[in-house]
């Protein structure tokens, strides 16, 4: 029996916003984490895309920090073809404590994912497993090189879960499979979690339905997977689509030579531009610019004459001056960054002028 014709109820999607992002800062103090731009669209706008591909269409989001900007953006989730609603947290509850502030919603079998997580996952796949396991709960899970950043999950031959590690040492190591994020619950696991308490999956609700002999599936897949929450791995998002090592509902897949401008973009003759790149709207590049993708300029951008930009996200209403060089780096909203000065491996905003350092980890 396929997705489409299962006789269930629709399957409803649960978003863990979450907090304001800290590992992201300082480009979260005033943009939720979700709402940062991956190619020039809310990052949560690609995630509620790639629900939809799933036909899940109604998506409750659990808010916690600047609640009114996603609100306001998203609205009732027409506009998007989706149905949107907001269960939004007096004070943080963790991942099953969010979860639970919505359960009021939840009267069916329910995916639940961490808002930073990116995936090409194929929910329709891991529910057929969760199904044909009886699972109560079923936890996607991805292999990392290095999973001591993370939690592991030890399964049995059959995929159950044997036991839990949240971030171990090197010698505690005894899988590379990891939590990604991603859950397939039953409605009724909830009653386990405590009302209005922060309260976490992975330490606390997961451990427990072991002890109790509840039935908790893991379910490995290879496909893509990128948790987005530091600059580092922000980054590499926004290049992964561009060099479309990674695709998004959102977006068409990019070539390497593609330079894709929204509408009233001014390129002076002399620029020169090498895909791949976005451009977004109203943006201005003056003479003898050097951009060398993979390069996101977000709208209202004025790039100054002899620029050299490469490997790099720019946010909105950026300004660049004369003579700049910009590598591997992320500049946030508003920001101005004076001629001949320059930028490589970091973060630069406009509140906070000090330059964040990028690791520079990733072969282009």
């Amino acid at each position: 029996m396929n997705w489409i014709e299962r006789p269930s109820a629709p399957l409803k999607a649960v978003i863990l916003v979450g907090g304001e992002g800290t590992r992201l800062r300082p480009l979260t103090y005033w943009t939720p984490k979700p709402m940062v731009p991956v190619l020039n669209r809310p990052f949560l706008e690609h995630t509620i895309a790639y629900l939809k591909n799933y036909r899940v269409n109604n998506i409750i989001l659990a808010l916690s920090y600047r609640p009114e900007v996603i609100q306001n953006y998203f609205g009732d989730g027409n506009n998007w073809g989706v149905q949107l609603t907001y269960a939004v947290e007096d004070n943080p509850l963790g991942t099953a404590g969010a979860v639970k502030n919505a359960e009021r919603y939840l009267d069916n079998t329910f995916v639940a994912l961490n808002g930073d997580i990116f995936t090409e996952i194929d929910i329709a796949d891991m529910l057929a497993f969760h199904r044909g396991k009886k699972a109560k709960v079923t936890i996607a899970l991805t292999w990392v090189d290095n999973p001591c950043a993370f939690g592991i999950v030890e399964t049995d031959s059959e995929g159950k879960v044997k036991r839990f590690v949240e971030k171990p040492s090197p010698s505690r190591v005894t899988t590379n499979w990891i939590n990604a994020g991603i859950y397939l619950l039953e409605p009724e696991v909830l009653k386990y979690v405590p009302t209005n308490t922060h309260y976490m999956f992975e330490k606390g609700l997961f451990p427990l339905l072991l002890e109790l002999g509840e039935p908790v599936y893991g379910y490995p897949f290879s496909g893509y997977w990128l948790d987005m929450g530091t600059p580092e791995q922000y980054l590499h998002l926004n290049c992964d689509l561009l060099l479309s090592k990674a695709k998004s509902t959102l977006v068409n897949s990019l070539s390497k030579d593609d330079v894709c401008c929204d509408k009233d973009v001014i390129i002076h003759p002399s620029a020169e531009i090498v895909g791949p790149a976005v451009i977004g709207s109203k943006c201005r590049i003056e003479q003898k610019a050097y951009i060398k993708g993979p390069v996101v300029i977000g709208p209202d951008c004025h790039i100054g004459d002899s620029t050299s930009l490469e490997v790099a996200v720019l946010w909105e209403g950026v300004k660049i001056g004369a003579g700049v060089s910009l590598k591997q780096c992320i500049i946030g909203t508003n920001t101005k960054i004076e001629a001949s000065d320059q930028v490589i491996n970091g973060v630069v905003t406009p509140a906070h002028t000090k330059v964040a350092q990028i690791k520079n980890t990733y072969s282009w």
